[in-house]
C-alpha cells in the first residue's frame, strides 16, 4: 500500500505568531511543514499559513518589517492557497479597531471590530464556543455542526464582511469564526487548541484546498 502524499505548506515565521504549536498541528493533520523567516521562499511555496497572536498593530508591524508583505500579497492575488489563524485571520482584512490607522493586508475588504464588554459577557472571549456552517467552505465540508472550537480574542470579523462561506459563532453578536473567500481561508479560533474539531478542520484544508 502506498503512503498518502503529504502536501507541503510554508508556515511564516515573522515574529508575530505561535509558530511551533501551529507547526505541530499542521503536521498532525497530514501536512509537511516548512517554517521560514525568509520572504524569498514565498513565491515558490505550494501554500502559505499565516499565524498571528497579540496586538493587531504589533503583529502587522512585525509582518511588514519582516519583508513578507509584498510577496504574500503577490502570491495570494495570484491564487496561492493561504490559511490565516487567529490574528492571522484579522490581518487579512482592511484594518482593525484595535489599531486605528494601521492597515491590514486588505485581501478581504472589511474592518475587525471589538466585542462590547457587558457584565454577563467578559472580553476577551476565552474558551469553547460553537461553529455553525454557512455555505460550503472547504474548511468545514462534511463537518458535523454545531462543532466546538477554542477561542481567545477580543476582536472579531463581523458578518457584514462578504465572504464565500464559513462558520458563524455567537458571542453577544454573530461573527465569522472561519471563512473562505476564493483561495483565502481563515479561522479566528485556535485549531491547535481545539482538539478533534481543530484537527478535522486542518485535515479539510489539506484534503479540499491543497489536494482537491
Amino acid at each position: 500500500m502506498s503512503t498518502p502524499r503529504r502536501p507541503e505548506v510554508l508556515l511564516l515565521d515573522y515574529g508575530g505568531g505561535n509558530v511551533r504549536s501551529a507547526e505541530r498541528a499542521l503536521e498532525r493533520a497530514g501536512m509537511t511543514v516548512r517554517v521560514s523567516a525568509d520572504p524569498a521562499d514565498v513565491p515558490h511555496a505550494p501554500a502559505l499559513v499565516v499565524p498571528g497572536q497579540g496586538h493587531f498593530r504589533q503583529v502587522m508591524e512585525a509582518f511588514d518589517e519582516s519583508g513578507f508583505h509584498s510577496p504574500v500579497m503577490a502570491a495570494a492575488q495570484a491564487g496561492m492557497p493561504l490559511l490565516g489563524i487567529c490574528v492571522g485571520m484579522q490581518m487579512l482584512l482592511s484594518g482593525s479597531e484595535e489599531a486605528p490607522g494601521m492597515p491590514g493586508l486588505g485581501l478581504v475588504p472589511g474592518m475587525v471590530r471589538r466585542f462590547e464588554a457587558v457584565p454577563e459577557r467578559k472580553v476577551p472571549q476565552m474558551g469553547w464556543n460553537s461553529l455553525d456552517k454557512v455555505g460550503d467552505s472547504p474548511l468545514l465540508r462534511d463537518l458535523a455542526c454545531p462543532a466546538y472550537a477554542y477561542f481567545v480574542h477580543s476582536y472579531y470579523v463581523p458578518l457584514d464582511v462578504e465572504v464565500d462561506a464559513g462558520a458563524i459563532t455567537e458571542y453577544g453578536m454573530a461573527f465569522w469564526s472561519a471563512f473562505s473567500q476564493g483561495n483565502i481561508h481563515a479561522t479566528q479560533f485556535h485549531p491547535e487548541k481545539s482538539g478533534a474539531v481543530g484537527l478535522a478542520i486542518l485535515e479539510r484544508f489539506r484534503r479540499h484546498v491543497l489536494m482537491p
